[in-house]
């Protein structure tokens, strides 16, 4: 199957391709672009691959840790220095969402950069990670 994507380098310029890029793929196609005529080097954007996003559930976190309502820029903070969120990047603040009115438990609502194939999200999904002295699930 072959998806169509458009790829800004500079400005104004648009080049379109017919295939699902690779890493490698992105390597050539600097690569030429630098060598065309009239064409200053300095105005190249970095170029990426086509990105998706993926919403994960993260399940198991307590309201309140320690008489402390859970914040997202808590949890963020986890996320930062945990091994497997390495290369991770945040679409949005994470979303705190208590299960019910009267519950101790809440959910948080993870949005993350991911590649097409969604690798990302297929790496994190039902892995578990401690906040504080808890043991949370993707």
């Amino acid at each position: 199957m072959r998806w169509h994507s458009r790829l800004c380098l500079y400005r104004t310029k648009w080049y379109y391709h017919y295939k699902i890029a690779s890493s490698s793929d992105l390597q050539v196609i600097e690569n030429y672009v630098k060598n065309v005529k009239n064409v200053n080097s300095e105005d190249i954007k970095i170029l990426y691959l086509p990105q998706s996003k993926s919403y994960l559930k993260i399940i198991g976190i307590p309201y309140f840790i320690e008489n402390i309502l859970i914040t997202s820029d808590f949890v963020t903070s986890i996320i930062k220095v945990n091994h497997i969120f390495n290369n991770l990047l945040l679409v949005l603040k994470l979303q705190v969402i208590k299960i019910l009115p009267k519950s101790d438990i809440a959910i948080m609502w993870l949005n993350i950069w991911n590649a097409q194939s969604s690798y990302k999200a297929k790496n994190l999904i039902n892995r578990c990670f401690n906040v504080e002295s808890y043991i949370v699930t993707i």
